[in-house]
């Protein structure tokens, strides 16, 4: 099969490739055209507009504008970004002869919070540009159905993951690896994330099998708490987790004046780190006909975690 993938040099797109090229041709789609290993060629937005992209079977688009954690992103580059070039490329495979296509959404286009746990039919109530110039492209895909005979799979993924990971959980690690106690024991939160491996795992059967379209969460079987998070991270590292139980109100002041100051824990860091999000997979298991995700979310992020050491 002929995949192209937009974004292909990010975090994900690296792993889809490493993944993918075994049983595929690649190509890519993004900002910048360098080489890529695994990646035939990698073409510009330009290639696409002038007609220079080989004929593809499936697209997977993962372009986009990631949440920025300390606000500093005005709002219109959200929507530029993660609306604008969603529609330009769902636009491109309606009038393609591509079958597929797999556009990577979040979970924060579902909902900014959750009680309980969140599933496909919840009435999306994102907060912020990040989460609504999701759901914006998400509206723009489900307002042009594509024929009969292609499927559209809108992915809602929590927390992604895995080898070349830049996030909060890299971050985290960093505190934690310096042997700094964790501050936040108080805060009694769950929360599921997306082991690299799970996401793979599904994009393959997503490519090989005859799932009826639609949007699906993403996320592995078991969420973790972030407590239990600090403990896994402490045994990667062979260390003794030093969990404080600080006060909540205490804590949230002192992420206030951080943020203030411009230092890594800030309020919305704070809200990330100690919030419930649990997100339920059972709809995308169903489709894809497995009971349980290949790998279980603490041998994925104990994975992660190696990596983050043998960078070091």
């Amino acid at each position: 099969m002929n995949i192209l993938i937009t974004g292909v040099h990010g975090f994900v797109g690296s792993n889809l490739v490493s993944s993918l090229k075994g049983n595929h041709t690649i190509y890519g789609l993004d900002i910048v055209a360098p080489e890529k290993e695994g990646v035939v060629k990698t073409y510009s937005w330009d290639d696409l507009d002038q007609g220079n992209v080989p004929e593809i079977d499936a697209i997977i688009h993962l372009a986009g504008k990631a949440h920025d954690t300390k606000n500093q992103t005005e709002a219109e580059v959200y929507f530029k970004v993660n609306t604008g070039l969603t529609q330009k490329i769902y636009d491109y495979f309606l009038a393609s002869p591509a079958k597929k296509f797999i556009f990577f959404s979040t979970a924060k286009a579902a909902a900014d919070k959750v009680d309980g746990i969140l599933t496909e039919d919840v009435v999306p109530t994102p907060k912020g540009p990040y989460g609504e110039s999701k759901i914006a492209a998400e509206k723009y895909i489900q307002e042009h159905p594509a024929a009969s005979d292609k499927q559209v799979y809108i992915l809602r993924p929590c927390m992604i993951h895995g080898p070349g990971n830049k996030g909060n959980l890299n971050l985290l690690y960093k505190v934690v690896s310096k042997g700094l106690p964790w501050p936040l024991g108080a805060f009694d939160n769950r929360r599921t994330f997306t082991s690299i491996e799970n996401l793979c795992f599904v994009i393959d059967g997503l490519l090989a099998k005859d799932v009826p379209t639609g949007i699906y969460n993403m996320g592995d079987d078991e969420p973790l708490s972030t407590n239990e998070l600090i403990e896994i991270i402490c045994e990667s590292l062979g260390k003794k987790a030093h969990i404080w139980h600080l006060s909540k109100g205490f804590m949230t002041f002192t992420a206030k004046v951080c943020g203030k100051l411009h230092l890594p824990l800030n309020e919305e860091r704070l809200r990330k780190l100690t919030e419930s999000y649990v997100s339920s997979n059972a709809k995308i298991k169903k489709a894809l006909g497995v009971e349980q995700m290949p790998v279980a979310a603490r041998d994925g992020l104990k994975n992660t975690l190696d990596f983050f050491k043998n960078k070091r």
